[in-house]
């Protein structure tokens, strides 16, 4: 009981993670603790999604606290205006449709943590984010189960 406890947050607590969330925490899960995909799934979204809406609301704050330092001034400006340059075209010809792509393309340094980014710099309405990064991680999430699966039927 309390092993499965812990295998649970551990779970749980990697799909927290940026950049591993739960498109890397589902096939971990399996391979590790050799759960099925549908006891993991529910786990890992929760825990991908559960930073979501404090990021959406505190990130100005973050910012904000971040500018007041010469250093992380210059960092902030550098990494914002970099997913501003990248983002730009996509997010302001398809709107919500960019954004969830951007949450859903299974690929590193993609998911929940660059959406609510996105979500901030292009002033998106806080529910309409949260939705639109719930289905990009579902999306996300399913595709790497999927291509797990696949590549255990391949090889």
């Amino acid at each position: 009981m309390i092993d499965q406890f812990s295998q649970v947050l551990q779970i749980f607590l990697y799909s927290m993670i940026p950049g591993v969330e739960a498109k890397i925490a589902v096939p971990f899960a399996i391979i590790t603790f050799g759960w099925e995909w549908w006891q993991v799934f529910p786990i890992a979204i929760l825990g991908n999604m559960i930073l979501v809406p404090v990021g959406l609301k505190f990130f100005k704050y973050e910012e904000q606290f971040l500018r007041k330092y010469e250093l992380s001034r210059r960092f902030i400006d550098n990494v914002l205006s970099r997913i501003r340059r990248r983002t730009d075209k996509k997010v302001q010809k398809y709107k919500s449709l960019g954004l969830l792509f951007f949450v859903a393309l299974p690929l590193p340094f993609t998911g929940a943590g660059l959406g609510v980014v996105i979500a901030y710099l292009f002033d998106f309405k806080f529910y309409n984010s949260i939705i639109i990064i719930f289905i990009g991680v579902i999306i996300s999430t399913t595709l790497t189960t999927i291509f797990y699966f696949m590549g255990l039927y391949i090889f």
